[in-house]
C-alpha cells in the first residue's frame, strides 16, 4: 500500500519565522531607510515557535513552502539565513522586486498559485490583514502571534507588509 502524499504547509518568513524586532528602527520614520533595512536581514533572529512548528510539519512528511513578501532580490540571502539557522527545506515563493502590492493581495495570489502542486493544509502568517483576507478565502490559515513585538513595533511591521509592499 502506497501512502499518500502529505499536503503544502506555508510559512510566512518575517515575524513568523525570522525575528526582525531588531531592524524595523530603519523603517519607523519618514525617509524609510529601506536599504538599511533589507541589509540588516541577515542578523535576523529565529523565532523558536515557528522554526519549531515547521519541523513539525515537514517530521509528519508535510511539504514545506515559505510564502514570503521580501522580494526576488534577496533570494540567495534568505536561503541562506534558512540553512543557517535549521529550516526544513522548501519551496521559497517571493514577490518580482516591482511589486509593490500590500501583502494581503500579493499573499492570497501567490498562495492559489502554490495550491495548484498539492493540497494546502495549513498558512502561517503574522499579518493579521493577511489572515482576515485568507480566511474570507476559505484558506486553513493560522495566526503567529509569537513575535511579541510592541505596539509601535508592530504597527511598523503592518506599514511594511501593507502600505509599502516591502516585507
Amino acid at each position: 500500500m502506497t501512502e499518500l502524499p502529505r499536503g503544502i504547509v506555508v510559512f510566512d518568513v518575517d515575524g513568523v519565522i525570522a525575528d526582525v524586532r531588531h531592524r524595523l528602527h530603519h523603517v519607523e520614520r519618514k525617509p524609510k531607510n529601506w536599504p538599511a533595512f533589507f541589509a540588516a536581514m541577515d542578523d535576523d533572529g529565529r523565532l523558536p515557535e515557528g522554526v519549531a512548528m515547521a519541523q513539525r510539519y515537514a517530521d509528519e512528511g508535510h511539504r514545506i513552502a515559505y510564502l514570503t513578501g521580501r522580494n526576488e532580490r534577496y533570494r540567495e540571502l534568505t536561503l541562506a539565513w534558512m540553512r543557517r539557522h535549521g529550516l526544513p527545506e522548501g519551496r521559497l515563493v517571493m514577490r518580482r522586486e516591482d511589486d509593490r502590492r500590500p501583502a494581503r493581495v500579493f499573499k492570497p495570489q501567490a498562495l492559489s498559485r502554490l495550491a495548484r502542486e498539492g493540497e494546502i493544509v495549513a498558512v502561517v502568517d503574522d499579518d493579521t490583514s493577511v489572515v482576515e483576507v485568507l480566511r474570507h478565502e476559505g484558506w486553513p490559515v493560522v495566526l503567529a502571534d509569537w513575535m511579541r513585538a510592541d505596539e509601535a513595533e508592530q504597527e511598523t511591521l503592518f506599514d511594511a507588509q501593507e502600505v509599502d509592499g516591502r516585507s
